[in-house]
């Protein structure tokens, strides 16, 4: 890796150099390392953002500057020249496929990621049930609504999440889109969901606090206690989870934020991000770093892989 001096950063970014050498203090610049008393910054680095864009957003001291770092990446690739419309839809594909073999994966689905490619290009696989097919299909289908959704710059509302869920659950039409009737558990898991007849007055009460959120705190935090929250009132007798991971990529992507696909082999951090919140939860109203820390990795390594591609 190829390195440079704080005076040819300060002269690359039309910064000065005092504030290079706060930047890599604070750890705002990613890989920037001490030699001596001098500061070596990687030749690959983005120019941090302004942080007068954080500015009336109630942040955490503990992520204000991995917020930061990512919202660096995020303002670099959009400044970068466009992909051409045949690179965005080789990305798309390859990104549905895996989100939708992940996230069913997640929820135990037993097809491959081959598998999956060749379900949602319309092959039939053979001694493997029909109803993982239905949940493959479904799963492209709800992430294509979302996009159209995000064309009309629509809001999250209990309309468009029944919407989205009837298409997560095709496979089950006695029961998609409709609120649980009954009580259930999770698990393995630290919570027990809302009683029935409490699953009406939570969502409206989750979207509404939700809005409230978003004028005051960074989009990723409220991405995350949005998931945390839906999936602790589990409003649907299934498809709870891959809904909400939907959900959770229909703000990150409203917001101009690359689309997240939690692997199956992370699944167990996954869940122990649920379990961190639920357990501190009487402490300190739950603590929501491990997921913060699940989401903002999977969205720093997407921006890097956009920063790599349009650097060429």
């Amino acid at each position: 890796m190829s390195y440079i001096n704080v005076k040819q950063a300060s002269e690359l970014w039309k910064l000065s150099d005092r504030r290079i050498r706060v930047l890599c203090e604070i750890g705002a610049i990613s890989g920037a390392k001490k030699n001596g008393r001098a500061w070596l910054i990687p030749g690959e680095s983005v120019k941090p953002c302004d942080k007068r864009l954080l500015r009336g957003k109630i942040i955490p001291k503990q992520y204000t500057d991995l917020f930061y770092r990512i919202d660096s990446k995020k303002q670099e690739v959009d400044k970068r020249r466009p992909l051409t419309l045949g690179e965005v839809l080789r990305l798309k594909e390859e990104f549905l496929v895996e989100f939708t073999y992940d996230s069913n994966a997640i929820e135990g689905s037993t097809l491959t990621l081959q598998e999956t490619a060749m379900v949602l290009e319309g092959i039939t696989i053979d001694q493997k049930p029909i109803k993982e097919h239905l949940e493959a299909i479904g799963h492209r289908d709800a992430f294509l609504y979302i996009e159209s959704l995000i064309k009309k710059n629509a809001a999250i509302s209990e309309k468009i999440i029944k919407e989205i869920h009837s298409l997560v659950l095709i496979n089950r039409p006695e029961d998609k889109g409709i609120y649980r009737r009954i009580p259930v558990k999770i698990i393995g898991a630290l919570n027990e969901p809302v009683q029935p007849y409490l699953i009406s007055i939570k969502m409206e009460a989750l979207i509404r606090d939700y809005e409230k959120m978003k004028k005051t705190r960074h989009i990723i935090e409220c991405v995350v206690l949005f998931h945390i929250m839906f999936e602790e009132i589990h409003p649907f007798v299934d498809g709870n989870g891959r809904t909400g991971r939907l959900l959770m990529n229909f703000d990150l992507m409203q917001n101009g934020y690359p689309a997240i696909n939690i692997k199956y082999f992370d699944r167990k951090k996954y869940y122990e991000a649920f379990n961190c919140y639920y357990k501190n939860f009487h402490d300190n109203n739950g603590d929501i770093s491990k997921m913060i820390e699940l989401v903002s990795r999977y969205i720093e390594e997407m921006l890097d892989k956009y920063l790599s591609m349009l650097k060429k």
